[in-house]
């Protein structure tokens, strides 16, 4: 074997082995880049330098995505909603300066999480409807005042927002509804009792529903 053929082996096997450092390297790499920026984060926090903390939270349909700002929650987004867009948004309409930080949404987590397990009837974090608009803003406003196991009609819902005759305009509030679950619009149904639509999928409407026995008491007074 000539020397320069043995010379072109010990490049290729020097490369490789360079190649299988760097990927073994890799990993810790990545875990203290993400240590670092974890630490950044908890650090804006802190120190109030973010408009937006955000973090996943546990739920019975998977991981939500939660959103706090100085004013109170403004996004809860559901499992199937890709974060990346969720944040995207949140940067082009509330701040750029987001983190990724639990802390500030712990008191969100807890009521949910309350909620979840039937501890807890309403929610008492604040809310930031900066996501929606000023019609939009009185429909869930007044969604957020239906009461645990009670619901409304989409008239109805209009009718306190201010206008009797914008059920369908209600409907699309109520259909992008930024906050759902703690601004309840799985409480709003059509007149008839029909489920009608929502953002999160009609299976986790009546999940809902039966979790706060809404509808088995609308069973019992179609009975009477």
């Amino acid at each position: 074997m000539s020397h320069d053929h043995n010379t072109e082996l010990d490049q290729i096997e020097g490369a490789l082995g360079a190649r299988a450092r760097a990927a073994a390297e890799a990993p810790a790499a990545s875990a203290q880049a993400a240590s670092a920026a974890a630490r950044v984060s908890a650090r804006m926090a802190a120190e109030g330098l973010a408009d937006v903390s955000y973090a996943p939270v546990d739920s019975p349909f998977g991981p939500l995505l939660l959103a706090v700002t100085k004013r109170g929650l403004v996004r809860l987004a559901f499992p199937e909603e890709h974060p990346d867009a969720v944040l995207e948004r949140l940067a082009s309409t509330v701040s750029p300066r987001i983190v990724e930080a639990r802390t500030p949404l712990e008191p969100a987590r807890r009521e949910l999480e309350e909620y979840f397990e039937g501890q807890r009837r309403a929610f008492e974090v604040p809310l930031d409807w900066t996501l929606s608009g000023p019609f939009a803003r009185r429909v869930l406003r007044a969604t957020a005042r239906i009461p645990f196991g009670g619901v409304l009609s989409y008239t109805q819902v209009a009718s306190r927002a201010g206008s009797p005759r914008g059920s369908r305009a209600a409907g699309n509030a109520l259909g992008s509804n930024p906050i759902p679950i703690v601004v309840p619009c799985h409480r709003v149904l059509r007149s008839g009792g029909a489920l009608g639509g929502y953002g999160g999928g009609l299976e986790r409407k009546r999940w809902l529903l039966e979790l706060e026995g809404a509808l088995q008491r609308r069973s019992l007074a179609s009975r009477t």
